[in-house]
């Protein structure tokens, strides 16, 4: 794992930035992290922690190698760093680390906070269709290496793990706006593979 100095702020935003610049990303790009904070706006006054929050979402997918299995953990020591060196309070590190390990498996979170932050990470799957074709074709290309008929297998598995739950969205809100249409979604994505 590629330790990062995480001294102070302005370092670390430039960190940041160039992490979700890399040339393999094409989803997981400052886009996605742009479009989390826009679904963060909406619900701020439902969060109990939001700075928490607004660092776990900054930190969630700042590792991110395809091939890797240990993209959120990596991300989440990162964040580790950051806070650590920057003095923050060691519970509040745990919270924003467990935040961050949530968005592996994207399973029932125990928080409120943790519902929320799954929901935005999420919010891709109830998008309009186009867009969330477009993110079909980006998750494609992040994964281009690995031959079509093992890409079309995997997905399709992701994809109707996601369809299986009584719920995709933990929230009432993010349920509500995005639930039908993160079903209609899958449903389309699934057949396409």
């Amino acid at each position: 794992m590629k330790v990062f100095g995480f001294f102070n702020n302005s370092d670390t935003f430039e960190i940041l930035i160039a992490s979700y610049s890399e040339k393999h990303r094409f989803y997981h790009t400052l886009e996605h992290i742009e479009a989390c904070f826009k679904h963060l706006d909406t619900v701020s006054t439902q969060v109990h922690k939001l700075h928490e929050v607004e660092l776990a979402l900054w930190f969630h997918d700042v590792i991110y190698k395809p091939f890797s299995g240990t993209n959120e953990e990596d991300s989440a020591e990162q964040a580790r760093l950051f806070l650590e060196n920057n003095k923050a309070d060691p519970e509040c590190i745990n919270r924003i680390y467990d935040l961050i390990i949530l968005t592996k498996d994207h399973l029932e979170p125990v928080t409120d906070d943790g519902k929320i932050l799954l929901d935005i990470d999420l919010s891709i799957l109830g998008v309009e269709s186009h867009i969330y074709e477009q993110f079909e074709i980006n998750i494609r290309k992040e994964y281009k290496r690995v031959p079509s008929f093992m890409f079309r297998k995997k997905r399709k598995e992701i994809l109707q793990n996601f369809l299986k739950r009584p719920r995709i969205y933990h929230t009432d809100c993010f349920f509500e706006r995005l639930e039908v249409q993160a079903r209609e979604n899958l449903k389309v994505a699934i057949k396409r593979l």
